[in-house]
C-alpha cells in the first residue's frame, strides 16, 4: 500500500507530544486525566503542546468519564477558549441513555466549532445501533474521522465489525476515515491494512511503562516502521 497511514498517539504535555513526533506520530490526540480515560486539556496545556512540534493536534472535548454531555455550555465555553488559542482540530462523541447519537449536544458543540475538523471518538463503540449513528451524524459539518475499536471490549472482539465498516467505505454515513484504537497490537495491522484501513491511534502501547511514564519515541517508532513497512 502507497499511501502512508496515519499514527495518531495520545498526548498529555509537551514531553508526550515531543516523543511522539520524534517517533514518527502525525497527529497527537491531547487528553488530560487517563483515569477518566481523556478529558479536556487546559489551554494553557495545548498552548505549551502547540508551542512544542508542528504536527496536526486534536484537542478531547469532554468534562467527565463516560459518554454522557453533560454541561453543554461548559464544553462550549471551553471549545471557545481552546479556538482562541489555535486549536482547529477537535475530538469528541455523546450518547444518549438509550444509546443514540446526543445530537442536541453534538450539534451545539460543533456550531461552536464552526467548520474545525473533528473526530467522533468511541462513543460509537457503545451506540445502540453504530449504523443508525453513523447516518445520524452524517451530514455534520467537519465530521472526517470515527475512533473506534470496532466493540466496547476492544479490537480483538470489534475486528469483524471493523472489517465489514472498511468493506463499506464510501457508502452514505461510512465516508469519514476510520481511525483505529482500543486495545490495538501490532499483530492487527496487517489484516486491518489489507483491508483498506489507513489511520491508526495509540496511546498505552506508546507507554511502556504505563501512564504514569511519558511516550517513549522508540515506542511510537516501532509502530511507525510497522505501518511503513
Amino acid at each position: 500500500m502507497s499511501e502512508r497511514a496515519v499514527l495518531e498517539v495520545i498526548a498529555l504535555d509537551a514531553e508526550d507530544a515531543v516523543a511522539a513526533q520524534a517517533g514518527g506520530a502525525d497527529r497527537l490526540e491531547l487528553v488530560t486525566d487517563m483515569a477518566a480515560d481523556g478529558l479536556t486539556p487546559s489551554r494553557e496545556t495545548f498552548a505549551a503542546i502547540r508551542a512544542s512540534v508542528d504536527i496536526s493536534l486534536r484537542v478531547m472535548l469532554r468534562l467527565a468519564d463516560g459518554f454522557a454531555a453533560g454541561d453543554v455550555a461548559e464544553l462550549v465555553r471551553r471549545a471557545g477558549e481552546l479556538r482562541a488559542e489555535g486549536a482547529d482540530e477537535f475530538v469528541l462523541g455523546f450518547l444518549t441513555e438509550t444509546g443514540e447519537a446526543d445530537l442536541a449536544a453534538v450539534e451545539a458543540l460543533v456550531g461552536a466549532l464552526d467548520g474545525c475538523r473533528w473526530t467522533f471518538h468511541r462513543a460509537i463503540d457503545r451506540a445502540a445501533d453504530r449504523d443508525a449513528l453513523r447516518k445520524q451524524l452524517a451530514d455534520l459539518p467537519g465530521l472526517d474521522t470515527y475512533l473506534t475499536a470496532g466493540s466496547a471490549a476492544g479490537v480483538d472482539d470489534g475486528l469483524p465489525t471493523l472489517l465489514a465498516e472498511a468493506a463499506r467505505r464510501g457508502e452514505p454515513g461510512y465516508e469519514q476515515q476510520m481511525l483505529i484504537g482500543g486495545g490495538l497490537r501490532l499483530d492487527h495491522l496487517p489484516g486491518l491494512r489489507a483491508a483498506g484501513v489507513d489511520a491508526f491511534h495509540i496511546g498505552g502501547a506508546a507507554r511502556p511503562d504505563g501512564w504514569s511514564a511519558p511516550v517513549s519515541a522508540d515506542a511510537v517508532r516501532e509502530w511507525r516502521d510497522a505501518l511503513d513497512s
